[in-house]
């Protein structure tokens, strides 16, 4: 079995009789319910196994009836007097209750049946027994019964407390009937083994790599949730090695497997940008929860097979594989069905400007090189900053310490020339509005040569970033354009 796990996050309450854990109100009224209904209610799923686990949980409950989800909500929502309506999924014959800000979903017991082409089932009403058979993983298909001559007990067919104990991922029935039937346990496995910092039971991870080619039917929607909550993990590393070796990665993102590998040329070879790459992942994640931030991890060195070359007398060199790679980031986004707005735009510009503050720290800190810098970054430049540092993974101390050093200079001259020049967000004092109006013309390609001219000036530290010095600066610009200024 491939060396997965390391020290758990979690302690594990003990396994017995959970009616004191039970301490949100919304159970005692469930079993209310469920009692003069004359009908049977169980919480299952993940509430159980976090509970279990001492583990904040996202505030999802999820209720199983043995007898119609939607009817019994209707009626929990009444005597619970929430003002918030019920959502109802009559296909799947699910309600959902927002009950104080947790999201209490309804469903009636059930068993299923699947196509080959498909992930959705076809769904009968079941028994408790059938519907705890058709969870994915055994840690997910414990329950506590809420029915009141029976309330806190505990019901554990599968032995998920001892997967729990064992930090085991598993599933109740034949994992090749699991993964095949709904793929996305595939995903999910991996998920839950690097939130949860579990292994996956070997049989089961076999029957991945079996069943990996059946993740095409999945919607790259649901995929990508579940890449998202990989990559939001604390040490998402685990779940790409995972994925990789499971033979899911390549299937899903193959830019990032073109990342692997290292070759020599006359002695001379380079960094495993793979390797590099989740190295770098995992720094920025042991410093930040922002998921954008992460994307731009993975994604700052994507272009590099599309940009590398051996030069004779230099080695390896991956020319402009910054601007390569934030032309790639809109493709990906749009496979990956990520975002297409301000999210796409920040990854895009990290991985564009990444280079720039090692840049600096190698060549040397001027007032320009960080006028420029806090001018393209804005307020994106604490980010940026972490970025590079997060992309320093040299396993030389020597090397890594010079590094760290100079990007506290390049840090420091930011604060001055913000502070001095308040160039961040900056926008220059000369519109493209004043310029036409002072020489009375339209809009043409000699509005845009004054206005950069201005911008240029101001970066380099030829004329302070001041109304009246760019004003005169635009009449002499506009005078070497043959453009006379109007008389007011």
């Amino acid at each position: 079995m491939i060396p997965y796990f390391c020290k758990t996050f979690f302690t594990i309450l003990p396994f017995h009789h959970l009616k004191t854990h039970l301490t949100n109100p919304i159970f005692d009224i469930i079993s209310q319910v469920a009692d003069s209904r004359g009908v049977q209610a169980f919480v299952v799923g993940g509430f159980v196994r976090d509970l279990l686990l001492k583990r904040d949980n996202k505030k999802d409950i999820d209720v199983v009836v043995l007898g119609s989800g939607i009817d019994f909500a209707l009626e929990v929502a009444e005597k619970s007097g929430s003002e918030i309506p019920v959502k109802f999924f009559k296909n799947f014959g699910t309600a959902m209750l927002n009950y104080h800000g947790w999201e209490v979903e309804f469903v009636g017991a059930r068993k299923e049946s699947y196509r080959s082409s498909s992930r959705k089932p076809i769904v009968e009403n079941g028994t408790l027994e059938e519907d705890q058979n058709r969870r994915d993983f055994t840690i997910n298909a414990m329950a506590i019964n809420l029915t009141r001559d029976h309330y806190g007990e505990f019901l554990d067919p599968f032995d998920g407390q001892r997967d729990l104990n064992n930090k085991v991922i598993r599933t109740p029935l034949d994992p090749n009937i699991t993964f095949s039937d709904d793929p996305l346990r595939m995903m999910r496995a991996i998920r839950f083994a690097t939130q949860l910092n579990f292994i996956i039971e070997p049989v089961c991870f076999e029957a991945i790599k079996k069943n990996a080619d059946r993740i095409s039917i999945v919607s790259e929607e649901r995929v990508t949730d579940e890449l998202n909550l990989i990559i939001q993990a604390k040490l998402p590393s685990r779940g790409f090695r995972m994925l990789d070796d499971a033979g899911l990665l390549n299937l899903i993102f193959p830019s990032f497997c073109e990342l692997k590998g290292v070759d020599t040329i006359e002695g001379k070879g380079h960094k495993d940008n793979f390797n590099h790459t989740l190295a770098v992942l995992d720094n920025v994640a042991a410093q930040t929860d922002d998921l954008w931030l992460r994307w731009a991890a993975i994604l700052h060195d994507i272009a590099k097979p599309q940009t590398k070359k051996f030069i004779q007398g230099t080695g390896w060199t991956f020319h402009a594989h910054e601007f390569k790679g934030a032309k790639m980031v809109p493709r990906i986004f749009r496979d990956f069905r990520l975002p297409l707005n301000e999210k796409m735009r920040y990854v895009q510009k990290m991985v564009l400007l990444h280079l720039r503050p090692i840049a600096l720290a190698e060549e040397g800190v001027t007032d320009s090189a960080i006028r420029r810098l806090l001018f393209e970054a804005g307020d994106d430049i604490d980010d940026l900053m972490l970025l590079c540092t997060a992309d320093i993974t040299s396993k030389n101390p020597v090397k890594v310490k010079r590094f760290i050093g100079n990007f506290e200079l390049v840090r420091e001259k930011l604060k001055e020339i913000e502070e001095k020049d308040k160039i961040r967000n900056w926008q220059p004092p000369i519109s493209g509005e004043l310029i036409m109006q002072t020489f009375g013309i339209r809009p043409s390609k000699q509005v845009g040569i004054i206005k950069d001219a201005i911008t240029e000036a101001i970066l380099e530290g030829d004329i302070p970033n001041e109304f009246e010095a760019a004003y005169q600066l635009m009449v002499k610009e506009g005078e070497k354009l043959g453009l006379k200024k109007k008389i007011s």
